[in-house]
C-alpha cells in the first residue's frame, strides 16, 4: 500500500509541477489551482507513505527522483524543452539511484 500511495504522490507532484509552468507565474487561475491542489495532495500522500513506516530517505529519494525524471521527459515531450545527452544521462543516474535504494532494503 505504501508504494501505491508513493506513486500517487509522485503523480500529483508531476501534474502540479507541469501546471506550474503552464500557470505563467500564477497569472492563469485555472492552472494555479491545479498547482496548489496537486502539491497539497502530493504532500498528504507522501505523509501517509511515511506513516506506513517507509524509510523517509527511500520515500523522498524515490518521490523526488522519479518526479524529476518524469518532469524532464514531460518538458521535452510536451513543453518544448530540450533533452540533451547530459540530461538523459542524469535521468538514468536518478533511476539507477532509486534502484540501488530499493535493493538496499527500503520498505
Amino acid at each position: 500500500m505504501a508504494w501505491l500511495l508513493l506513486f500517487g504522490a509522485i503523480a500529483t507532484e508531476v501534474v502540479a509541477t507541469s501546471a506550474l509552468k503552464l500557470s505563467n507565474g500564477f497569472s492563469h487561475l485555472g492552472w494555479s489551482v491545479v498547482v496548489a491542489v496537486g502539491y497539497v495532495a502530493s504532500f498528504v500522500l507522501l505523509a501517509q507513505v511515511l506513516k506506513l513506516h517507509m524509510d523517509v530517505g527511500t520515500a523522498y529519494a524515490v518521490w523526488s527522483g522519479v518526479g524529476t525524471a518524469a518532469i524532464a521527459l514531460i518538458g521535452a515531450l510536451f513543453l518544448g524543452e530540450s533533452l540533451t545527452l547530459v540530461k538523459v544521462a542524469g535521468i538514468l543516474l536518478i533511476i539507477g539511484g532509486v534502484v540501488v535504494l530499493n535493493l538496499a532494503g527500503g520498505h
